[in-house]
């Protein structure tokens, strides 16, 4: 969907948020132009909150945010939100959680929606025959999983496969119908590109002392 009032800090018309191609938005904290994959898209909401928009199909004008808890943080100290929306909106300071609450959301549901496609496979034998025959893109591990098996995994995978750990078994888990969690392929293709944005803007949230 195109907003035809969305115009970024930069001047430049709106478009969709599809994977990491495409136009680059200007963060409105550290005045970075980057491409929209490696941001966050706001949106000021009816009763004159910022709303987190990941989808980036919420109508109305947006702003854009470098996707890391840091910078986030900052626009709320500063009021960057206010300031771009002349007074009509404000951020509060629990908006960083929040959008990290959400992208760990938005990361489950993802990961069900690859495995209810095909797109994934889980559990040490899948994943390492998944390997072998050269169909991973993603190879992610519980963070708490054991260094033995990570490892393993890790050496089959080779310098083209993307290796990730954003959670333990017990939250992967559930989202992929399993007891147990701890090794996850995904598979090459669009499915695989939706979840490098969400992994990449997952991990710029992590708390310190969680990050990969």
């Amino acid at each position: 969907m195109t907003h035809a009032d969305d115009i970024d800090p930069s001047g430049v018309l709106d478009d969709s948020l599809a994977g990491t191609a495409g136009p680059e938005r200007t963060c409105i904290v550290t005045r970075q132009v980057m491409e929209k994959g490696r941001m966050i898209r706001f949106v000021a909401g009816p009763a004159g909150d910022i709303v987190p928009d990941l989808k980036g199909d919420l109508p109305g004008r947006g702003f854009w945010v470098s996707a890391d808890r840091e910078t986030l943080t900052e626009a709320v100290r500063r009021h960057a939100f206010t300031k771009v929306t002349k007074g009509q909106a404000k951020a509060d300071a629990g908006l960083p959680d929040r959008v990290a609450q959400l992208l760990e959301r938005q990361l489950l549901d993802q990961l069900g929606l690859a495995k209810k496609s095909g797109q994934l496979v889980a559990g040490f034998d899948k994943v390492e025959a998944a390997l072998r025959a050269g169909q991973v893109k993603f190879l992610l591990e519980a963070s708490d999983g054991s260094s033995d098996g990570r490892g393993k995994l890790a050496r089959l995978a080779g310098p083209g496969v993307e290796i990730w750990a954003p959670l333990p078994s017990e939250a992967l888990a559930p989202a992929l119908g399993r007891l147990h969690a701890v090794h996850v392929a995904v598979k090459p293709g669009g499915m695989a590109e939706r979840l490098r944005v969400t992994l990449r803007r997952h991990a710029g949230f992590a708390l310190p002392g969680n990050k990969i």
